[in-house]
């Protein structure tokens, strides 16, 4: 896969991509290359179905609601690709679909096992990442059901690291199941602060798997080291390295899988200004601590 050339989405700026509009939900699981923003938050995605498949098993969702206050970002995996796995994709996008303004995430994503479980799902389970994005305080808050960890740069150490309960910084913290393993499931959250410069990567699996002649796989500590050798104040750069060294790892082969890769960068725009009552009870809700 080569990289991105200069006039593509890819490398676009998100103030000439997709701006996000309140109550907007956005996204599918079809090939793209976009950018897009809401308050505080740059984004780009990139998704490639297998084989250069019409649909695939990969899904990315993004949805603004609040005046813009939150953003939502899900990225989800049916294991497997083709045709069949595509069938699965497009109904678990009816599922992210109705479930989509569900304030507390873990809520969310427990309606998404539990319908999930009952389709006829051939053995084949799904992971996801669900992500809010909080303006006024700038919280990320993240549920993991056994999806790839993202990865994480903090611009004021300049450091990457994988983003899961463990990380530096992380408020709350559990580990969660894949979608449709074992139904019910306890899902749970824990929460970052982004500040100016932070990025924050979510992948599909096709890139931790990439495997070189030897079949060694490039894993998570591979992909830290590729996002390591990249300047992370170029996000547009980044992205496209990303998708073309792991290529070069497989000697050039395709990636064996769909691919989806979405890249948030905290852009340092000006917080909206709510009360000390609206941040509390937003963040609450968001965490589950508190009824709508």
């Amino acid at each position: 896969m080569p990289p991105a050339e200069p006039d593509s989405p890819l490398a676009g700026s998100p103030s000439t991509g997709h701006r996000m509009q309140c109550m907007e939900i956005w996204g599918g699981n079809s090939s793209i290359m976009d950018a897009i923003s809401s308050p505080g938050i740059d984004a780009w995605v990139y998704s490639r179905p297998h084989e250069n498949a019409g649909q695939g098993g990969d899904i990315h969702y993004v949805s603004m609601c609040a005046s813009g206050r939150i953003a939502r970002y899900f990225v989800a995996d049916v294991a497997g690709h083709g045709e069949a796995v595509s069938e699965l994709a497009r109904r678990l996008r009816t599922l992210m679909r109705r479930n989509i303004n569900t304030i507390d995430q873990t809520k969310f994503a427990r309606a998404l096992n539990e319908e999930f479980s009952r389709l006829e799902t051939h053995g084949r389970f799904a992971t996801a990442v669900l992500a809010t994005y909080y303006a006024p305080t700038r919280n990320l808050i993240l549920c993991n059901a056994g999806h790839p960890r993202p990865m994480w740069y903090r611009a004021a150490d300049r450091t990457w690291s994988v983003l899961d309960r463990d990380a530096r910084g992380t408020v709350e913290a559990a580990s969660n199941l894949p979608l449709g393993i074992i139904e019910p499931t306890d899902y749970h959250q824990f929460a970052i602060e982004l500040n100016p410069g932070d990025l924050v990567v979510f992948i599909t699996d096709g890139l931790v798997e990439a495997k070189d002649d030897q079949g060694c796989l490039l894993g998570e500590a591979g992909l830290l080291d590729i996002a390591r050798s990249f300047d992370p104040s170029s996000p547009t750069a980044l992205l496209a390295g990303l998708l073309e060294r792991v290529v070069q790892y497989q000697s050039g082969r395709p990636i064996d899988d769909d691919v989806t890769v979405v890249l948030l960068h905290q852009n340092g725009a000006p917080i909206p200004t709510y009360s000390l009552g609206e941040y509390a009870g937003a963040v609450a809700k968001m965490l589950g601590l508190k009824r709508t």
